[in-house]
């Protein structure tokens, strides 16, 4: 097995289940995109995933996360839209916050419009019920549908009564069924212009719609993006994502702990060079870049599928069809993670906060989101091949609850930026540099004096992403949509499975569950 937070999370149900488990890391530390790591000295950051709220509840109750040291703080408030100076004279307001509490809701979008604080909670309704309605979909395995079309009628019946957890979701979603499929199809553009008249709003939900993915809010299938990332949950309460003490890389120490003491042998610093596939097409096991042989009658792996089939299997054991789709797969991130390490708080002139810790610290901070059109621009300017003029900007502070991660008055910032021009390869075009200060400029256009706080930083591009984690940013294939494969005895149990990535945990438990139940 490989070790990203998935594979930890497999590693311990098959160990529980009763099977003997080496799990292997290619890189110092187990964890992943999870992780937590001090690139400038006294300051911790979660280097490439930075917050939690899609780990499935049963993970953290099964896992014992809370007792292996685990502490969540929950982001609320849980988004902070500043208005640029230029927006001020043509709003009643100067910034729009956001949260778990309806009544501070109401207030803050009032302040854009009546009519938007009024159809702000039938939204979440709305949303809410088709979450509680799939989410049981997110853990258990897809029907496979050549199976299904292969079987005879007998066959057919015993495949319906397996997907019958299917239905039931279709039966609750009830007359919400057809705003579900417009979530699916649609793009958040033509969705938030039905619910809402407010840009800052619609521009604040909209990013749930676009992040972390090369689209645009007019983008037809934006929708889904957006329901994947509202399906949070903190601490048991809804809606919530949360910043663990830490750092990321807590969340995955504690599954490690976790795995270790169900009898998980973990090795770190053992990359993998090949999966070992017999001449019937049947995993052996593994064989490591040091040339160590591990037999194993069953391999899953964290890795992409592109990277699990077209890297480590032998050339040869693959149909010429799938290999072809796996070469198609598109893995373009439009995404740079800046960590930046910080002397004092950023003071953001929307709402002055001089050397003070305020609410709004502890959101998201969308910046550039004053209107949809905004988004969209960025998006056409890097798909031309510039750095967008006021690129999207996603950023956090989590040291303004967690103490643990910067050294006194000094402070954490994660800006999860977009869109970054790439080719055809998936690499970005543009130059590094000037790319970071474009975005450092334009926090600084909303928070005077932020650059003068930076104390050191690193810049991830796409390129960056890919070399350290090979599981970032990616959902299942036509083909590959659980976790068997065409290889026998190989499974895959990262974010290329069904229900896809985020530090979700389902991939991992859905595998282990269906290798335990053969």
């Amino acid at each position: 097995m490989f070790s990203g937070h998935n594979g930890l999370i497999a590693a311990f149900y098959l160990s529980r289940g009763g099977k003997k488990v080496c799990l292997l890391e290619r890189r110092h530390t187990v964890g992943g995109a999870a992780v937590t790591e001090e690139i400038v000295p006294g300051f911790k950051f979660s280097r490439a995933s930075y917050v939690l709220g899609l780990l499935r509840p049963y993970i953290y109750e099964d896992l014992k996360l809370y007792d292996y040291g685990l502490k969540v703080y929950p982001r609320d408030p849980s988004s902070y839209t500043p208005l640029h100076e230029k927006f001020w004279k043509d709003s009643k307001a100067r910034s729009l916050t956001l949260g778990l509490d309806e009544t501070q809701n109401e207030k803050e979008i009032s302040k854009f419009s009546v009519k938007d604080a009024k159809a702000f909670p039938k939204y979440e309704e709305m949303l809410n019920k088709i979450i509680t309605s799939l989410s049981p979909l997110l853990d258990t395995h897809p029907p496979d549908l050549k199976q299904f079309s292969d079987a005879n009628f007998i066959k057919k019946l015993h495949l319906l009564k397996d997907s019958s957890h299917i239905f039931t979701a279709a039966k609750n979603l009830g007359v919400d069924t057809s705003r579900f499929l417009q979530l699916m199809t649609a793009p958040i553009s033509k969705i938030l212009n039905h619910w809402f008249e407010s840009e800052p709003l619609k521009a604040t939900l909209g990013t749930d719609g676009v992040i972390g993915s090369m689209m645009s809010p007019s983008s037809p299938g934006s929708g889904y993006v957006l329901l994947h990332h509202v399906m949070a949950e903190t601490n048991g309460k809804m809606g919530a994502w949360g910043f663990p003490e830490g750092g990321m890389g807590a969340v995955t120490q504690a599954m490690a702990k976790a795995a270790t003491d169900s009898g998980v042998d973990i090795f770190v610093e053992q990359p993998v060079k090949e999966i070992l596939v017999d001449s019937e097409g049947v995993v052996r096991g593994i064989k490591t870049e040091q040339g160590l042989e591990i037999a194993a009658d069953l391999v899953l792996s964290n890795a992409t599928p592109k990277v699990t089939f077209l890297d480590l299997i032998p050339k040869g054991k693959l149909s010429e069809d799938f290999e072809k789709e796996l070469k198609t797969i598109d893995y373009t991130s439009p995404v740079c993670k800046i960590n930046v390490a910080l002397k004092g708080v950023p003071n953001f002139t929307a709402d002055p906060n001089p050397n003070v810790i305020m609410p709004h610290h502890q959101c998201t901070i969308h910046l550039h989101c004053e209107d949809l059109n905004l988004i969209e621009e960025a998006y056409i300017e890097a798909k031309s091949g510039k750095i967008p003029k006021k690129p999207l900007i996603e950023l956090t502070l989590p040291s303004s609850v967690d103490r643990t991660i910067a050294p006194k008055n000094c402070h954490v910032a994660l800006l999860f930026t977009q869109y970054v021009s790439v080719n055809n390869e998936g690499k970005e075009i543009v130059d590094k540099n000037a790319y970071v200060q474009r975005v450092f400029d334009s926090v600084e256009e909303y928070s005077p004096g932020f650059k003068s706080l930076i104390v050191g930083f690193e810049a991830l591009m796409p390129s960056d992403l890919e070399n350290i984690y090979s599981d970032l940013l990616e959902g299942p294939t036509a083909t590959l949509m659980g976790p068997a494969t065409p290889i026998t005895g190989l499974f895959l149990c990262g974010s290329g499975s069904h229900p896809g990535g985020g530090v979700m945990g389902a991939p991992g438990y859905i595998s282990a569950k269906m290798v335990l139940s053969q």
